[in-house]
């Protein structure tokens, strides 16, 4: 495959809003199809680690079935990852072939999740812990960063000592890490309708667009990676607030700390602009008060 066998019409970006709109479609499949699903037992809550949507006791049709198309779809993704590495491609404006393949492929896949839910609904969730999920993903922000060095520094536009072998090791890599990552948490929950699972799968799915689109210069372009970095706010913060959590503030000032200290500096603004977005962060977090209080003034 060269780079001249790609897609020249409608090209990647084309694409993306494509994307972005099976995706709003997708999350309103979800919460159509949401009434199905609430006759479904669970067990009380149990506290800190305990995950509330599985059946109360597992079935094998649920277990294979969960891990089955799991693990095809892992493999599917890392088969393209490989092929694209491999196939001396270049980033264009187009689409290749293989994004084609990607973006058909995983949401093929993410239909059959909605089908797998609703005829035996367990996810990956009844065999492995919560935490597993949430710090796939945290991996993942973290490991941006460190790709992010070179261009945008990590504290205050200065630039971190790393290596370039580790920078290089991160830049051909990732994308096998972020597909484990991505594809682990988006099995992991059942196709679920509750607020929480619509505000989660939006954003993994958005994710997975983003790396059906490799080797095309929307995958690369800042605006669109930066929004996906500072979904992770309003995805941390909704969700709290949606299960009753006073935390909520550590989430929204915590996650625009890190677009304070790192992201905000490769996008080119003035010494001004930033300053000026550090002291509405400061302003607001003194207003709404470290610990929540102001919590229902956001609901």
């Amino acid at each position: 495959m060269h780079t001249a066998d790609r897609f020249e019409r409608g090209g990647a970006q084309t694409a993306l809003w494509a994307g972005i709109s099976f995706v709003v479609g997708y999350c309103l499949l979800l919460w159509a199809l949401g009434g199905r699903l609430a006759s479904i037992a669970h067990l009380p809550d149990q506290g800190a680690g305990w995950y509330f949507w599985v059946l109360p006791e597992q079935t094998v049709a649920g277990r294979v079935s969960a891990w089955g198309l799991y693990l095809t779809h892992q493999l599917f993704l890392f088969w393209l990852i490989w092929r694209a590495q491999h196939s001396g491609l270049r980033y264009t404006s187009g689409l290749h072939r293989i994004n084609v393949v990607a973006l058909v492929g995983n949401g093929a896949f993410a239909l059959l999740h909605v089908l797998q839910t609703h005829l035996w609904y367990d996810g990956l969730a009844q065999d492995v812990n919560v935490f597993t999920s949430f710090g796939s993903v945290a991996v993942v922000l973290i490991w941006v960063l460190l790709m992010e060095n070179n261009r945008r520094g990590l504290f205050f536009g200065a630039k971190a000592p790393i290596g370039k072998r580790i920078w290089a090791f991160a830049r051909k890599y990732h994308g096998y890490y972020f597909a484990w990552a991505i594809l682990y948490t988006f099995w992991f929950h059942p196709a679920e309708a509750t607020s929480g699972h619509l505000v989660g799968f939006f954003y993994t799915l958005l994710l997975m667009l983003q790396g059906s689109l490799f080797f095309t210069r929307v995958h690369i372009n800042k605006w669109w990676t930066l929004t996906q970095e500072v979904l992770v706010v309003a995805h941390g913060t909704i969700v709290a607030l949606m299960q009753g959590q006073a935390g909520w503030t550590m989430f929204l000032f915590g996650f625009t700390a890190i677009f304070i200290v790192t992201q905000m500096h490769g996008l080119g603004w003035s010494r001004r602009t930033r300053l000026g977005v550090a002291l509405a962060r400061r302003s607001t977090r003194r207003w709404v008060g470290g610990d929540g209080r102001r919590s229902i003034e956001f609901r």
